[in-house]
């Protein structure tokens, strides 16, 4: 699990499961008040997702879409999957199948 700088523009996120989860996607808003960049947020650890996590995603989303970067979703389980589509929110996420996937997207839509 951890924080990455994948690249110059792009961080990479591998959550743990809750309670770490929410520390980490903080960790991640405070990082992108400095300086804003893409970021892929791997869930293939986490096997459900709280409200206070789906709340720092949402706030995530939107100080980077603020910036004009992306924030994508990756590796993210059929049961959690169902948290974001009941909420309605499957259609505010980005869903990635898995994080390489995810970073090649990034990194074509930048060159």
């Amino acid at each position: 699990m951890g924080i990455q700088n994948w690249s110059e523009t792009i961080i990479l996120v591998n959550l743990a499961s809750e309670p770490q989860m929410g520390e980490e996607l903080q960790t991640v808003v405070d990082m992108i008040r400095r300086r804003s960049r893409d970021i892929v947020v791997d869930f293939s650890e986490v096997d459900i997702i709280t409200s206070s996590s789906i709340a720092k995603l949402l706030k995530l989303r939107k100080n980077l879409a603020d910036g004009d970067h992306r924030l994508v979703l990756s590796g993210v389980k059929a049961k959690t999957r169902n948290i974001f589509t009941v909420t309605g929110l499957d259609v505010v996420f980005e869903f990635v199948e898995d994080q390489f996937l995810a970073l090649a997207g990034l990194q074509m839509a930048g060159a």
